[in-house]
Formats: structure tokens, C-alpha cells, sequence
């Protein structure tokens, strides 16, 4: 008799949750995975990182599953690069967004067409574009509002982590209403479309592969993963997540020093499918 596992859909943050600070998954994480996998489960990952950033992390895990990009705006297939939801930030918003972020005189950057552009290629910028396995290919542009011709995917502020909080706060409550506003890393402020979201692009990818949302199992740690985890049949915190994840989560893990990922995979999937 076939066996049938509790979770059919299993979603993971990257950086945090499964990708450690030098950029590396480990043996353990690697291993459970795989088991997953191999055992039937549909594996997918969801990240602010772009598709082209993230197309080496899903190969190299061998998920073939369609992979959550921009916070949620882009679902993508990581074979053969189809696009199956994309959801852009309004042109009359972005326009707004890098006169405001010009009058305060922080440095920014933005996605179009799954490229990386900038007005002023500063150490900033650079940083953020090398915090990648593979560096972002960064785009000068004199104009970044001349360049929007169509939708952007993705905004970034790029400050200094003393900073960021403040950039967040500032941005979260001119543009409340208007656009998603996360902060995705010590250094990083990001502005996407208010449709674009970890937890709705979930639903969207739950519903194409005709899975429920009872069967589905997410994991991260950070504050843009918050509504993912709440919207997931079972919502995983790792015990390096923010309160705010914490909050919400079904079961809080070990750390990812821990391999906490793993332990939740293999208590909740791997145990379950041999049970």
C-alpha cells in the first residue's frame, strides 16, 4: 500500500534558515533534502534574492520545483525559466520611491527584467551586489526614473545596519497602503508590490501544484517570511527567527548553527513517511 505523507509541499527561506553566513548549506540540511525529495515531496525555496541568484541554490540542492523570488514577486521555474506569476511595483510608486529615497540621500538600487541597476555605484551598492555565491552584474544608469519604461520587480535601499531600521521605519509609514516594505537583511530595505508576498505566492504555487494548504510546511526566520509561516499548514521558526516569526509558527526549531531546518524535516516529513 502506497504510504501517504502528511506534507506534500515543502517551502524554505535561504539566507537563515538553510543558507549560513559564508554562503553554505549543510551536509545535514543537504542530506534531509534530498530524503524529502526522493520520498515524493515537492521541495521549493522563496527568497528576496532574484531568480538568476537563486537558479544556482535550487540546481545545486536538485529542487526542481517552481522556485519564490523578490519577496514573492516572481514565481519561476528553475529548469527551463518559465515565468508563471510576476508581479511588478507600479511605475507612478516606483517613480515616487527613488524621489524619496534621492531626497534622503541613500543609496538605492533596483531590479528590471531580472537586472540589477544603480545611479551611483557606491561601496554600498557593491556590497550588496557581491552578497551573492554569484555577484550581481551591476548596471549603471544616469536616471533610474528615465529607465522605467515598464514596472520594476524590486527596490533596495543599501545602508549601513545602524541605519536600516531607520530607512525601514521612514519607508513603512510614507508608503503604508502602497507597497510591501521589508527589511531583509541588517542592510537591506526592500519595496515590492503590496501583492508580493512569500505567503500569497505560496497560495499561488500550492494551488498550481494541487496541493492543500493543510499540506504544505514552510520554514524561515526572518520578518518577510512571517506571512508565509502563518499561511502554511504547518509554519516552522527557526530558533534564530525574529519575534515576529516566532509568533506565528506552529513549532520553533534549533538554530540553523544547529541545523534546525534539517530537524524539522526530518521530524515532521522524514519520520512521518516511514511511520
Amino acid at each position: 500500500m502506497e504510504e501517504i505523507l502528511a506534507f506534500r509541499l515543502l517551502v524554505l527561506d535561504l539566507d537563515g534558515t538553510i543558507v549560513d553566513s559564508r554562503l553554505q548549506v549543510s551536509p545535514r540540511v543537504r542530506a534531509a533534502l534530498k530524503k524529502a525529495i526522493d520520498a515524493g515531496v515537492r521541495v521549493t525555496l522563496a527568497s528576496g534574492r532574484p531568480f538568476h541568484n537563486m537558479r544556482p541554490f535550487a540546481n545545486d540542492l536538485g529542487i526542481r520545483d517552481p522556485v519564490i523570488c523578490y519577496q514573492g514577486a516572481v514565481v519561476q521555474d528553475p529548469g527551463s525559466g518559465e515565468v508563471y506569476f510576476h508581479c511588478g511595483v507600479p511605475l507612478h510608486l516606483a517613480r515616487e520611491f527613488i524621489d524619496v529615497v534621492r531626497g534622503h540621500g541613500w543609496d538605492l538600487c533596483l531590479f528590471l527584467d531580472d537586472r540589477l541597476y544603480a545611479e551611483r555605484i557606491t561601496p554600498l551598492v557593491r556590497y550588496y551586489a557581491e552578497y551573492s555565491p554569484i555577484k550581481e552584474q551591476l548596471n549603471p544608469v544616469a536616471d533610474l526614473k528615465a529607465l522605467l519604461s515598464h514596472e520594476p520587480t524590486k527596490l533596495v535601499v543599501v545602508s549601513e545596519a545602524e541605519q536600516a531600521a531607520m530607512v525601514n521605519d521612514l519607508l513603512r509609514v510614507h508608503f503604508w497602503g502602497r507597497l510591501r516594505i521589508v527589511r531583509s537583511f541588517p542592510r537591506f530595505v526592500e519595496g515590492t508590490s503590496l501583492a508580493a508576498s512569500k505567503g500569497q505566492a505560496l497560495s499561488f504555487l500550492a494551488e498550481k501544484l494541487g496541493v492543500t494548504q493543510a499540506e504544505t510546511m514552510a520554514i524561515g526566520d526572518n520578518d518577510n517570511d512571517t506571512d508565509m509561516i502563518a499561511w502554511a499548514g504547518l509554519g516552522v521558526a527557526m530558533g534564530n527567527a525574529s519575534a515576529a516569526v516566532k509568533a506565528v509558527a506552529g513549532y520553533v526549531a534549533p538554530s540553523i548553527e544547529e541545523d534546525g531546518a534539517a530537524e524539522a524535516i526530518e521530524r515532521f516529513i522524514l519520520e512521518q513517511s516511514h511511520a
